[in-house]
C-alpha cells in the first residue's frame, strides 16, 4: 500500500510518500515540500498547493492520503490558510477517488512513539528509524508528512476486541488504540449498537 501524507500549510505544505508492505514493513519513497509565494494572492496560492499536490498525485498514485488534522492555533490566519491546504488535499484525493484520513498531531505522536506528547526530535529520529533513512528527514514539514503517512500505515485496524487482533498490534499501536478506546468512552459515544 503507498500512502501519501500532507502535512497542510499553505506557505510550506509537506508531501511525504510511503509504502507499507507485509508486516507493516515500511519503505520511504518521497518527500518534498510543495511552497506558495506568500506575496501572491491566497486565490493563486492555493491554487500553487493543489497544483503541486495533484502532481504528487498523479506521479506517485497513492492508495491512501494521511492529512494532519487542522487544530486550533493563536493565529487565526494561519489556522485557516492551513485548513485551506488541507482542503485542497482533500480536494485532490478525492477527484481521483482516493480514500483519505485525518490524523491529529497527537495521534501520529502516540503510533509512532508511544508517547503522545513527544517531543518534535524524538518523532524525526523515530521517522529515520521506521524508514531506515540515514539522516533525519528535513524540513521540518517533510518530517511530518512523512509521520501522518506513517501513523496512517500503523494505526490499528479499530477498537481492541481481544485475541487475534491484539496479539498483531506493536506495543505503540496496543497504547494508542486504549487511548481512542478510553477517549471514546469519555464523550459518551457507545459502540456496537
Amino acid at each position: 500500500m503507498i500512502i501519501l501524507g500532507v502535512d497542510p500549510g499553505l506557505t510550506r505544505c509537506g508531501v511525504g510518500v510511503i509504502e507499507a508492505g507485509a508486516n507493516r514493513r515500511l519503505s520511504f519513497m518521497h518527500v518534498d515540500v510543495v511552497r506558495s509565494d506568500p506575496h501572491i494572492s491566497q486565490d493563486l496560492r492555493l491554487l500553487t498547493i493543489y497544483n503541486g499536490l495533484v502532481a504528487k498525485l498523479d506521479e506517485f498514485i497513492p492508495d491512501a492520503v494521511s492529512i494532519e488534522r487542522v487544530f486550533a492555533q493563536e493565529n487565526r490566519n494561519t489556522v485557516l490558510g492551513t485548513a485551506q491546504a488541507a482542503g485542497m488535499a482533500m480536494l485532490a484525493a478525492a477527484q481521483r477517488g482516493i480514500p483519505v484520513a485525518l490524523h491529529t498531531p497527537t495521534e501520529s505522536k502516540l503510533a509512532i512513539t508511544g508517547n503522545g506528547k513527544a517531543e518534535k526530535i524524538q518523532m524525526e529520529r523515530m521517522v529515520a528509524r521506521l524508514l531506515n533513512l540515514n539522516t533525519l528527514p528535513t524540513p521540518a514539514d517533510a518530517a511530518d508528512a512523512l509521520a501522518i503517512a506513517i501513523c496512517h500505515a500503523l494505526r490499528p485496524q479499530g477498537a481492541l476486541q481481544g485475541g487475534e487482533r491484539e496479539q498483531h498490534l506493536t506495543p505503540a499501536q496496543r497504547q494508542w488504540a486504549q487511548a481512542a478506546q478510553h477517549a471514546t468512552r469519555g464523550r459518551g459515544v457507545r459502540r456496537g449498537m
